[in-house]
């Protein structure tokens, strides 16, 4: 029987050790890099030692704070704008139209096969357009972003949404005599409040980490900071790259404890009180014929 055992025990003692080489060679792969970043942006290079003066030129430089500033006004705004078009629409085609879901998906997708470059290149008029209506301003930049973040956001709201019976529920709130703005905002959305959060950290790390559009339309959001701050001060341009990695990768790891939490809670179960039909009630005492 022992016997039998032994090269069981040996194959999980390998397959143990395989896994923590992985995972330890995966880690390094990541982690290296970034404390190479944090010892570049924190030396001395004259005198030796170690400095936190580019990280402090994080927030007193005027060009980098104004790009985060920008950077986090645009993050809002796509994440609002990205809310208000794919909640309702996703929620109305699962309830009157699901012959068009996959039309729906389709051009929720259809960004990831285009380049960001031929986007901005094929939204030339819209971009003009909106120039002329918002004047030289980057909050403008958010209807392209709320575009850019689509496919992801949009998997993330569908999978919500198919985790719930949105149907019966919505019929349920509809015979309590709820509108349909009701339905959404009051019965939809706090099912699928981890969907939400989980579209709206995507969409964040998307838009602190966008370049293209930025770059070509001459605004000076984070990363196009960035760039320009690697050609004056290196170590400054590190380190802002570096906190904008962190940031990025804690939206993650609150994406993922979120996500985690709502596997751990289990299903949501919605009950409806029905309405009592009218003309059907039984009649009292006093109205029983003699």
């Amino acid at each position: 029987m022992s016997a039998g055992r032994s090269p069981r025990r040996a194959a999980r003692t390998r397959l143990q050790v395989f896994r923590v080489t992985v995972l330890v060679l995966t880690g390094a792969f990541f982690v290296v890099p970034l404390l190479s970043m944090l010892d570049f942006s924190t030396r001395v290079f004259n005198g030796g030692g170690r400095t936190g003066s580019a990280w402090a030129l994080l927030v007193a430089d005027p060009l980098l704070r104004d790009a985060i500033g920008t950077s986090l006004l645009l993050s809002l705004l796509t994440v609002v704008g990205m809310l208000v078009l794919l909640v309702p629409t996703l929620v109305w085609v699962r309830l009157r139209v699901p012959r068009l879901g996959r039309t729906v998906e389709f051009l929720c997708l259809l960004p990831l096969t285009v380049p960001p470059l031929v986007i901005i290149v094929g939204l030339t008029n819209v971009t003009a357009w909106l120039s002329y209506l918002f004047g030289d301003t980057p909050s403008w930049l958010a209807f392209l972003y709320v575009v850019l973040v689509l496919p992801y956001a949009y998997r993330a709201l569908d999978a919500g949404l198919a985790a719930i019976d949105v149907t019966t529920l919505a019929e349920a709130a509809r015979s309590l005599g709820a509108g349909w703005w009701t339905v959404i905002v009051r019965v939809v959305v706090p099912n699928i409040r981890t969907a939400l959060v989980s579209a709206s950290f995507i969409s964040i790390a998307l838009v602190l980490g966008e370049y293209t559009f930025a770059s070509l339309l001459n605004f000076d959001t984070l990363q196009v900071a960035i760039a320009l701050q690697s050609k004056a001060n290196a170590q400054e341009s590190v380190a802002a790259s570096l906190a904008s990695i962190l940031v990025a990768a804690l939206l993650l790891v609150g994406l993922s404890f979120v996500s985690g939490r709502r596997r751990s809670g289990g299903g949501v179960v919605a009950t409806a009180v029905a309405p009592t039909p009218t003309g059907t009630a039984a009649p009292t005492p006093s109205e029983e014929p003699r």
